[in-house]
């Protein structure tokens, strides 16, 4: 099955092609388009990238909406994960804006959320993915994207930008939500 990827991110059409299996190829909505994520909620988000590129296109579209949460902070970064430290988009600035805010908090805990939107034949499907880990106190590792640098996921000692995407792949927010994906994929068409 061929699915459009309604987002600009290169790095997550990547992960989302590494994880995803031979049978589902997804490919890049080359459009001009600028799409504001206006939405509250990382579904809220989801859908509008995937109608956007669905009304534009006709085919099947896929939209997803990441970002990483923090209890000690309100939930910050949620939605505005990618523009947490303002324009222009920084991961380096937002990591370092996250590290700031949380200076002397004992309550490290975080949350990453994917939430996946696909619209098909009309239709609405969501699929979501989380996974718990906290905070470092500082920046490890140099693979990954985003606030890789800094998430220490449950159940290990190194942050995913030291795992490498191996075990990112297999264990990330983004990799849960694929698998539900996947599974309604190939249950959709039986």
């Amino acid at each position: 099955m061929k699915l459009l990827l309604s987002s600009r991110n290169l790095h997550k059409l990547e992960e989302i092609r590494a994880i995803l299996p031979a049978t589902i190829t997804v490919e890049p909505w080359d459009s001009d388009v600028e799409i504001e994520e206006s939405a509250d909620t990382f579904e809220g988000n989801a859908f509008i990238k995937a109608y956007a590129g669905w009304e534009q296109m006709g085919i099947p579209c896929l939209g997803e909406d990441s970002g990483l949460s923090v209890p000690a902070l309100g939930g910050a970064p949620g939605v505005m994960s990618a523009r947490f430290a303002g324009e222009p988009r920084s991961d380096f600035a937002n990591i370092q804006l996250l590290l700031k805010q949380m200076e002397g908090v004992h309550d490290r805990s975080a949350y990453f959320t994917t939430v996946l939107a696909l619209v098909m034949d009309g239709n609405e499907y969501s699929f979501e993915g989380r996974v718990e880990g906290r905070i470092a106190t500082a920046i490890h590792g140099a693979m990954g994207f985003g606030y890789d640098p800094v998430f220490i996921p449950e159940g290990y000692d190194q942050t995913f930008a030291e795992l490498g995407p191996l075990i990112k792949n297999h264990i990330s927010h983004r990799a849960r939500a694929l698998s539900k994906l996947t599974a309604f994929l190939k249950a959709f068409s039986c």
